[in-house]
């Protein structure tokens, strides 16, 4: 359990969760680098075979807690965990990740879109669910409709999220912070690695502030 609130307390403390896609692992001592200066933690989303390697890297230092994304297997969920991912994060409800992720006491945010959802979650004790994709199932207004009901559950909303709309969301009281791609992304270091350094210390103060 203190493993679990630690998580959800750097979360909640960061309001931005990186999730990053490794197809060049040349590019992790770079973002790493990049996200210890500014951030505490990063999602590794499995869309790419070197996920468990990309976690491994990144975790052994010890300079950020390192997750896993796009978990949708009970197979995906034992690699990231054996490579030292300290969470998981899926895109939806995944019976067999819930009840290992639990059994295990690792930090799980299952994904939901619905209400129907949002009850599979909390029947199994949680209460902070990724909300996906947020801005095909109603973004802002739809959280703000959902924390009628479900009033004590937080929600880590993705997709379709930005610079443009970012504050809206994290003005709510039930949204503990926002995810994605958006954050820093491996394309982005490529393309303009200086420019991704200074467009992520723009966007954590615009979110601090």
């Amino acid at each position: 359990m203190e493993n679990q609130q630690t998580v959800y307390e750097l979360v909640k403390k960061a309001k931005l969760l990186p999730l990053y896609t490794a197809t060049d692992l040349t590019c992790l001592p770079v973002l790493e680098e990049i996200l210890a200066s500014h951030l505490p933690l990063v999602e590794v989303t499995f869309r790419s075979p070197l996920a468990g390697e990309a976690i491994q890297q990144l975790a052994a230092s010890g300079r950020l807690t390192v997750g896993a994304g796009t978990v949708r297997t009970l197979k995906e969920a034992k690699i990231a965990v054996a490579n030292g991912a300290k969470f998981i994060v899926s895109p939806a409800i995944v019976p067999e990740v819930i009840d290992y992720c639990l059994d295990q006491g690792i930090p799980i945010f299952p994904g939901t879109a619905t209400p129907g959802d949002i009850q599979r979650a909390t029947a199994y004790g949680l209460t902070i669910v990724k909300f996906f994709p947020a801005d095909i199932y109603g973004g802002i207004k739809a959280i703000k409709a959902l924390s009628g009901p479900f009033y004590d559950v937080s929600f880590l909303p993705t997709g379709g999220i930005d610079g443009s709309n970012v504050l809206e969301y994290l003005a709510h009281d039930q949204v503990i912070a926002v995810g994605g791609s958006f954050i820093i992304s491996e394309a982005a270091l490529k393309e303009d690695e200086q420019g991704t350094r200074q467009a992520l210390v723009e966007l954590v103060q615009l979110v601090n502030n």
